[in-house]
């Protein structure tokens, strides 16, 4: 299948590594050219080297900051010339039950994972302005499986991670007349650094990711290459239809219908 990926450009943020480098990976081999961005220099130099140099640009980027948007935005344009939409990956905010996790963290959490992500797609938006039919943009949101059932332990995921899907799904209905198209994908459990984290946060890590693959009905953890590829899909001039969707990518975990 050509997904229509040829000479696109598609900045994601957080994806120097982990879910996110996996879409880069899996968008620059199908022809599309990236601007990913991270938080240390060392790790989105590796990922520009691997991807290669003509098909990426790096740039050290948090999420909090205000400014994050408009430099993703000028890399793109200055490096590749375009524009054609976003995956904007919203980081793992600390483990930790509703009652034991300080308000500072939610605060800090807030900030950073709700407005930091909002901030960043009303300025992607913005940039990409209209498009004809045919030349459709798309925006990305990383979001999780407590989307749509709370997972243990995780009371920041549960309690914003729910209320961005919301906001996707608002964008979607706002910014479909200028054909674009907005999406949250739910991953569950990926051996990603973050889940490799909260696996050895455990009493017994092995125990804990033998259980975890035991509850996947496909009985394992998922790669993130699996991941990566239904992401670029979904960015992708071949999802062209696909709007306002909440898409699971995690081997069947979700319980809900």
């Amino acid at each position: 299948m050509d997904l229509g990926l040829t000479d696109r450009v598609y900045v994601l943020t957080g994806a120097s590594r982990g879910l996110g480098f996996a879409t880069a990976r899996a968008l620059a081999a199908d022809g599309a050219r990236v601007v990913v961005s991270g938080r240390t220099a060392q790790t989105v130099k590796a990922a520009v080297e691997a991807l290669g140099p003509d098909r990426a640009e790096g740039l050290i980027a948090d999420l909090a900051a205000p400014d994050t948007g408009d430099r993703l935005v000028a890399a793109a344009r200055t490096r590749f010339g375009r524009l054609d939409g976003a995956l904007i990956s919203v980081g793992g905010p600390p483990h930790g039950g509703v009652l034991e996790t300080p308000e500072e963290a939610w605060q800090s959490a807030f900030q950073t994972i709700f407005l930091g992500t909002l901030r960043l797609a009303r300025t992607l938006a913005a940039a990409i302005g209209t498009r004809e039919p045919g030349h459709d943009a798309a925006i990305g949101l990383v979001l999780s499986s407590s989307v749509r059932q709370p997972l243990r332990n995780l009371s920041i995921s549960n309690g914003l991670r729910p209320g961005l899907a919301g906001v996707a799904k608002d964008l979607a209905g706002e910014l479909g007349p200028r054909g674009i198209r907005v999406f949250s994908l739910l991953p569950g459990r990926f051996l990603t650094d973050r889940n490799r984290e909260l696996f050895d946060a455990a009493t017994d890590p092995a125990r804990a990711e033998a259980e975890a693959a035991a509850a996947v009905p496909l009985r394992r953890i998922g790669t993130a290459d699996e991941f990566g590829r239904v992401a670029a899909f979904a960015l992708s001039p071949a999802a062209s239809y696909v709007t306002g969707a909440a898409i699971p990518v995690d081997g069947g975990s979700i319980v809900a219908i």
